[in-house]
């Protein structure tokens, strides 16, 4: 049976790994890669149970995952062709589990990526760009699992993909998967169009050089961060001390002399003008209000008492 069918561009000279998966119940049968459109003209490329490669093809079967991989190597033109990834079957049908078609170019492929092998710890993060000059959909896919167009969470990993041109203008989707776990070790393909390219990424536990160095990274946070406290602390001390030898228990507003209704009795009110003292208008007498009241308060006292004899003022 077969399952499906990729398109694969390289460059002419370059190389390319093919992961193929299989079922529980064909882990130890022989696999191969074989060559050629039909069924029936398939030719062998390398098997699992002869040696392991073949000129510039190799295959290896890991059977703890499931999957077999076909690694080509310095391909040319001629190396354009349908290969198909096959688990033989005594006494039946051999059944046919990948197809793909290779595309050798001598110019930059429809879609590329710098490395297929990425590593990364776990709890950490890894970055996959795939470069495409084609065009059609975009997405991240965990191969024979889901895929992921914008933003999502695969097997309970972050993994964003942003698409945007890099500083030689090439177009580029940046695929980068978050807080790694250790089952997040498998093949990936980026997929864009009819096109694609499987990536590996290998998960490893953090080492005890990576997990001091970053409690140090923690540590130094946690200092820096009270160190913006203390200097934050000491300014506003600082501020309030000079706020307080700045500002007197005392504030000094200016009045204006105005008779009462009883003329034994001289009653100054609060003003926002300046008047030049005579023998009719003296001087003010300022309001001392408590230290531990704000200016606003102070003003708001003066004005009420000010005010409050408004029905004993007889004008001048």
């Amino acid at each position: 049976m077969l399952f499906y069918m990729g398109l694969v561009s390289v460059q002419t000279g370059g190389s390319i790994t093919f992961p193929c998966h299989y079922d529980l119940n064909h882990i130890n049968h022989v696999k191969y890669w074989c060559k050629g459109l039909g069924w029936n003209v398939c030719s062998y490329v390398v098997r699992t149970d002869h040696p392991k490669s073949s000129g510039k093809t190799s295959i290896s079967d890991d059977l703890n995952k499931r999957i077999f991989t076909v690694t080509m190597t310095n391909l040319k033109s001629w190396d354009s062709e349908n290969y198909r990834c096959v688990v033989e079957i005594n006494g039946g049908p051999d059944i046919r589990i990948q197809w793909f078609y290779l595309s050798v170019t001598p110019g930059t492929p429809e879609l590329y990526v710098e490395q297929q092998e990425v590593t990364g710890v776990e709890g950490g993060s890894v970055t996959v760009r795939c470069y495409y000059t084609n065009s059609g959909d975009m997405k991240w896919c965990r191969m024979g699992g889901n895929c992921v167009w914008y933003s999502w969470i695969l097997r309970g990993t972050s993994v964003t993909l942003k698409r945007n041109n890099d500083a030689n203008n090439r177009k580029v989707l940046t695929v980068t998967m978050s807080g790694l776990k250790m089952e997040n070790t498998d093949w990936y393909w980026c997929r864009v169009g009819e096109l694609e390219m499987p990536v590996h990424i290998t998960v490893s536990q953090q080492t005890a050089t990576q997990r001091t160095s970053k409690m140090t990274s923690n540590v130094k946070v946690l200092l820096i961060s009270l160190g913006m406290l203390v200097v934050v602390t000491a300014g506003i001390l600082v501020t309030w001390k000079m706020w307080r030898k700045h500002n007197k228990p005392c504030f000094s507003l200016l009045f204006i002399s105005l008779q009462s209704a009883d003329s034994e009795q001289d009653i100054t009110y609060s003003t926002v003008t300046h008047n030049r003292e005579t023998a009719q208008n003296p001087r003010p007498t300022p309001i001392c209000i408590p230290p531990n009241r704000s200016t606003d308060d102070a003003i708001s006292i003066a004005l009420h008492n000010a005010f409050s004899h408004l029905d004993k003022v007889t004008p001048m």
